[in-house]
Formats: structure tokens, sequence, C-alpha cells
């Protein structure tokens, strides 16, 4: 993965927003079209960069210059949860494409739950599974 600059936690949580309403009509219109556009996002934001968020480039440009300065954070965590986000976007998409309505509701639930929790609470799930991942990892060996 690329590594991307430090970023504003604010504007993932409110980039977390807009993934939400847009999980929120996924599931009240089964739309797998409308999840599979989700899913590009998350694809492009896990694997590319950050920067390619439409949401976190109108936070950066019109939110972010009239709030105070923010504590950056690293951005591994957050890409690492735009996976896990592509992850469960892709079941849901595959659900609800072949037709297996309750696979496509139930993965866009969990996106829908970790997403919610981002927004309003601030808590990233998949930020939180990536630092469990990290210490669980073998740490490097030694060079001699």
């Amino acid at each position: 993965m690329p590594k991307d600059v430090p970023v504003d936690p604010r504007g993932a949580r409110f980039s977390a927003w807009f993934t939400s309403a847009v999980l929120v009509l996924v599931l009240l219109t089964g739309s797998w079209r409308l999840l599979a556009a989700q899913t590009l996002l998350f694809a492009m934001c896990a694997f590319v960069s950050l920067r390619l968020n439409p949401w976190g480039h109108v936070y950066r440009r019109v939110l972010q210059p009239r709030l105070p300065e923010a504590e950056r954070e690293d951005a591994a965590p957050l890409r690492f949860a735009q996976g896990v986000g592509f992850a469960f976007a892709l079941v849901g998409t595959i659900g609800y494409a072949a037709g297996w309505t309750a696979l496509g509701v139930v993965a866009t639930s969990a996106a829908l739950t970790a997403a919610l929790l981002n927004a309003a609470l601030g808590l990233c799930l998949g930020c939180e599974l990536f630092l469990l991942v990290r210490r669980a990892a073998p740490a490097p060996a030694p060079r001699t």
C-alpha cells in the first residue's frame, strides 16, 4: 500500500456520515449498483489513496480551513479500515446482485454499523482491528 500523508481524523468522521447515508439508502432500496459504487470508493481509498474520497475532498476544501488545527494521525489504520469496508461492501454487492438478499443485508448492515460508530462516536473499528493485527504479527527478525 502506498503511504499517505497523516490525516485529520475529523475528515474521516465527516466522510463516515456520507458513507452511512449511502449504506442506509442501500438497505432501503436493495440497490446492488449503489452498493457497488460504494465498494469502488472503498477500494480506491484502501488500495490507491485516501485523497480519492470525494467526501474527504469536500472536508479539506470547505470545512477544514474553518476549523482549528487538529492533531494528525497515521493514515495506515484508516486505509486498513477502508479495506475492511471494501470486503463487507463487496460481499453485500455480490449478495444483492445474485439475489441473496439476506447476505446483502447482513454485509451492508455490518458496514453501516462500523461507519456509524466512526461518524457518531469517533470509534473506527477497522482502525482498532489494524492495531490488533499489528500487535499480533511477529516482530521482524533482526538483521545480521
